[in-house]
């Protein structure tokens, strides 16, 4: 995809870009092509590759959820900043979170701002962690093939205030979502819309998962990520 198609591509789903918003992304790519170089972030870098796999799969969030409306959003497990810091360029109305385990690519991330003069808050640490102070803050929580889906929604659900969503943007999930049933049932929160598609030109698959909380949650969640894994490797493997 290059960058002409990019645009035409993001417009159809209903977001016009500026052309500074369209520099500020050319400089990501560049610059997120010359740090990988040296330091491992990601195996998809060359420009129609980014612009396809990583922009717009990022920016594909906004089928389901008008951004222009949120205030607060979490991307959890960031990485190289996908999706929150595409959402940050392209929404600059977003006060965004961007939360990794991995320092080296939270140093890129606040290089990357610094270079294109955004405000993003950036932590290093792990979502079971990084709960104590900052429960129910959230409207929306976004994560990018992190982990599957029974144990993304007792990480991130914990984060979102009541009625705020949470999407989970995924290739194939369909035995993911049958497994989180329970967990959900738990959390106070419910699947309410299923999106799948395929990416333009190449024609993988996607699926966004909408999930809407509505109650509090209860505080012994999240529990320790070791106790989630084996809880939901249990369920995947029945």
């Amino acid at each position: 995809m290059n960058k002409e198609e990019f645009i035409n591509a993001v417009s159809n789903l209903g977001l016009n870009l500026t052309s500074q918003q369209q520099k500020n992304l050319e400089i990501y790519q560049s610059f997120l092509e010359e740090y990988n170089k040296t330091t491992n972030l990601t195996t998809i870098v060359n420009e129609p590759d980014v612009y396809l796999k990583h922009f717009y799969d990022s920016l594909t969030i906004i089928k389901e959820i008008d951004l222009t409306k949120v205030d607060t959003l979490l991307d959890i497990g960031t990485g190289a900043g996908f999706p929150g810091m595409v959402l940050k360029i392209c929404y600059p109305n977003l006060n965004v979170t961007l939360l990794d385990s991995n320092n080296k690519k939270l140093t890129f991330l606040e290089s990357l701002k610094n270079k294109l003069n955004l405000e993003v808050t950036l932590i290093h640490g792990r979502a079971e962690e990084f709960i104590t102070d900052n429960r129910e803050k959230f409207d929306v929580v976004v994560t990018r093939a992190v982990a599957s889906l029974p144990i993304l929604c007792e990480l991130a659900i914990p984060y979102l205030k009541v009625n705020g969503y949470f999407i989970a943007m995924k290739s194939n999930a369909l035995e993911e979502i049958a497994a989180s049933t329970t967990i959900l049932s738990k959390l106070d929160s419910k699947i309410i819309n299923i999106n799948e598609f395929e990416l333009p030109h190449e024609h993988s698959k996607r699926t966004l998962i909408k999930i809407e909380k509505f109650k509090p949650t209860n505080h012994k969640f999240p529990r320790q990520y070791n106790q989630i894994k084996k809880e939901v490797s249990n369920l995947l493997t029945k």
